[in-house]
């Protein structure tokens, strides 16, 4: 059995897809149950990653490529023809469009579909190509790995596709979060400028996330007790940069910087930032899963979420939940219990601990692997 995969985004700096996609390989590359029959072929678009788990089954092809769709739609399906591969594993949304082989595509949401006026469109080609494109993808696929269930039931509602072909897998925390020992806490503190208690926010910033309405919030909070900050970890693709101009703004008022930002956090930095914050807060109106919250709980930060699509799910009963996302005044309440009661914010560690083991990389790459076999 011959599998290609589309493994370009593990190159570069990693989002959500790339961590899904490494952290498969990584249980795949020692799993002794695989069939000795299985081999891998990964195709990379310009970069071949250093950091990769090494087995005698994988083998690591570089098409030399820039152009993101090329490569999708043009270099990786030649080099698929070319191998003879018997399945191609996209785990990125997409798949080749003219590729007429076996395809394996996972859709950790399709809030491009059920919300395309809340999405936060690259270009005006992804706003024209690529519902058609996920679209395409699904129909002409043999199966279809989701996150969540919540995802899985959006597939097939979205695309009228057959429930059977629709498999939730559901997703984890990055193993190595938790077991982070968190001796390096004073020096993560003095590295992004953090002086006591800091609440904390990493992710891509999207309008459907509600940072102004966190910052607003967080304003009021400030204002009677100096101690603590904000951190906001992650690209402000808000029209106009509207998240970067209001923490702007709230530290020239405040005279201090109350409000931090940063676009990018390292994996290293990421778990100590969690592990030293007082709490997390991530709320938004869709997600197909929701990495950081579930890496909050991993490494004991309380965390304050909402119950709406997959976020219920992944938080179970570990969350302090927000009900209505614009509702300034009951995120203002949610941050002051947990800012002001000890008691409430070990209950919910403890919570969130329990409630993250539960999720497993290894069942995840299992079952993955038992479908793309048996196809």
């Amino acid at each position: 059995m011959l599998i290609g995969v589309d493994s370009r985004s593990l190159e570069g700096n990693r989002t959500g897809v790339g961590r899904y996609l490494l952290n498969l390989l990584k249980i795949w590359s020692t799993d002794h149950c695989l069939p000795s029959s299985a081999r891998f072929i990964l195709y990379f678009k310009d970069k071949i990653p250093s950091d990769l788990p090494a087995a005698d089954f994988f083998e690591f092809k570089l098409l030399n490529v820039r152009s993101n769709a090329k490569f999708v739609h043009w270099n990786l399906p030649r080099a698929a023809r070319k191998d003879k591969i018997d399945i191609l594993f996209c785990p990125a949304y997409v798949a080749p469009f003219c590729y007429k082989g076996k395809i394996a595509l996972t859709l950790h949401d399709i809030s491009y579909e059920a919300r395309p006026k809340e999405f936060n469109w690259p270009s005006l080609a992804d706003r024209i190509l690529l519902k058609w494109v996920s679209r395409r993808s699904a129909k002409k696929a043999a199966v279809i790995f989701a996150s969540s269930e919540f995802s899985r039931q959006e597939v097939i509602k979205y695309y009228g596709l057959p429930p059977a072909k629709v498999i939730t897998t559901l997703l984890a925390a990055d193993p190595s979060l938790f077991n982070a020992i968190n001796n390096g806490t004073v020096a993560i503190k003095e590295k992004y400028g953090l002086e006591d208690k800091f609440i904390f926010y990493v992710g891509s910033i999207f309008t459907r996330r509600h940072l102004p309405e966190i910052i607003s919030a967080f304003e009021r909070l400030a204002r009677a007790d100096e101690n603590y900050q904000l951190l906001l970890a992650g690209k402000d693709s808000t029209e106009g940069q509207a998240v970067n101009k209001l923490a702007e703004k709230i530290n020239q008022e405040f005279g201090r910087k109350a409000v931090l930002r940063v676009d990018f956090v390292s994996d290293e930095d990421l778990k100590l930032l969690y592990g030293a914050c007082a709490f997390f807060i991530w709320l938004s109106d869709y997600e197909g899963f929701g990495f950081p919250p579930l890496e909050a709980m991993s490494l004991g930060a309380p965390v304050i979420t909402t119950g709406g699509s997959s976020l219920k799910e992944v938080a179970g009963e570990a969350g302090m939940f927000i009900k209505e996302n614009t509702d300034v005044e009951e995120i203002y309440r949610a941050m002051h219990k947990l800012a002001r009661d000890s008691a409430w914010r070990e209950e919910l560690s403890i919570r969130g601990k329990e409630q993250a083991v539960k999720f497993s990389w290894k069942e995840c790459a299992k079952i993955t692997l038992e479908v793309l076999i048996k196809i």
